[in-house]
């Protein structure tokens, strides 16, 4: 059984592959940074060249896994395996391997009876799950491109009715993917957007983009503080990054459209951290009269996620280091647009003893979505 791995696929990501070939067969991988000081995101194909032998097995290696951003607890990674292009699955808990130096290795044993066998940091979502999102929603939701990325890709928004100018419609403004591989943020938002679609009329304006960082999605990139600049720093005046552009001036106009409730941007933590569900408010510095309102709603949708789905400390204040001190979404939302705003993480495998599948993800999203029905008949 020989083994060759692919990165040319969807939201490819894998650097510096070794690999033994055999009948106990091992592949060994770093995570690419793709030219940003972060990394974590990790997608590939593995490949062989004949139907591998009864019982034959395959050991991953994610190489120098404290490298990783949140890699201290590797026994807390828990990759995603689709074998043959069925379905994606859940591995264990990684097993720390340390080296005679002190570096420490995350590996994991795939029974392998297949021919080819993708491995994803967790769920991948791109394009193909907008589309079906769309399928499944029957006509719900309208696409339209309202720009393009850096890179030229289109840039994609969802909406659920256009809105009118002066309207005392509640509206809610949706973001997903500013740091392109935190995948469950997208699930998440995915899980909104299908309850909202089942609530019909009773939802309040919904504008969403799922994929903001879309280069950085198809690239595979992991995205956080990558160059030139982290787009989740890029919404100063003038923005830093031509995404964060066409996004406030989309937001400006859905702003226009609606009574705004709330501005929410979905994301993803540290790569072990496995507490649950939480939210970063808005900072005191810039929150003034929207602190109270965004609080507010922070309490309501983790009262909705408790106990089994959030952190036990879900609302919390973003203190750890940036790169950039420039301003975010949330600072954008009650500066410029004066509204509530919240940042959302959710994380990649656990919440608490809870093991997150795509269901969990888009159940999620479903009381947030609940959430915000209520409050917008309030």
């Amino acid at each position: 059984m020989a083994l060759h791995v692919e990165t040319s696929v969807p939201c490819g990501n894998a650097a510096r592959v070794e690999i033994v070939d055999g009948p106990a067969a091992a592949v060994a991988f770093d995570a690419h940074p793709h030219g940003g000081p972060e990394t974590l995101w990790f997608r590939f194909r593995l490949v062989s060249d004949a139907p591998p032998p009864p019982g034959a097995t395959v050991r991953l290696i994610l190489k120098n896994a404290h490298n990783l951003l949140g890699g201290g607890d590797v026994a807390r990674f828990r990759p995603t395996v689709r074998a043959d292009g069925g379905d994606w699955e859940r591995l264990g808990g990684g097993q720390a391997m340390t080296l005679d130096d002190g570096r420490v290795c995350a590996e994991w044993t795939l029974p392998y009876p297949h021919r080819t066998a993708d491995v994803a940091l967790c769920y991948p979502y791109d394009l193909r799950d907008v589309e079906a999102l769309l399928a499944d929603t029957d006509g719900y939701w309208r696409a339209d491109e309202i720009g393009v990325s850096q890179g030229g890709r289109g840039l994609v928004r969802l909406s659920n009715d256009r809105g009118a100018p002066s309207s005392t419609r509640a509206g809610v403004y949706l973001v997903a993917r500013q740091h392109s591989g935190e995948t469950p943020g997208s699930w998440v938002l995915d899980g909104m957007l299908r309850r909202f679609a089942e609530c019909g009329t009773e939802a309040p304006l919904v504008w969403a983009v799922p994929l903001s960082n879309i280069d950085g999605v198809e690239g595979g990139d992991y995205g956080k503080d990558n160059f030139p600049i982290d787009l989740n720093r890029a919404w100063g005046h003038p923005p830093m990054r031509h995404e964060a552009l066409v996004l406030q001036r989309d937001m400006h106009r859905w702003k226009g459209r609606c009574r705004p409730l709330l501005g929410l941007d979905l994301h993803a933590p540290g790569g072990t951290e496995a507490k649950g569900a939480y939210f970063f408010l808005p900072k005191p510095d810039y929150a003034g009269d929207f602190a109270a309102p965004s609080r507010a709603l922070a309490e309501a949708f983790s009262e909705a996620l408790t106990p089994r789905l959030a952190a036990p400390d879900p609302l919390r204040l973003a203190t750890y280091a940036s790169r950039w001190e420039l301003p975010t979404f949330t600072r954008f939302c009650c500066e410029s647009l004066a509204i509530p705003s919240l940042s959302m993480e959710t994380p990649y495998a656990m919440a608490g003893e809870t093991l997150l599948t795509r269901e969990l993800y888009r159940e999620i999203g479903s009381r947030l979505a609940d959430v915000l029905c209520q409050a917008a008949r309030g």
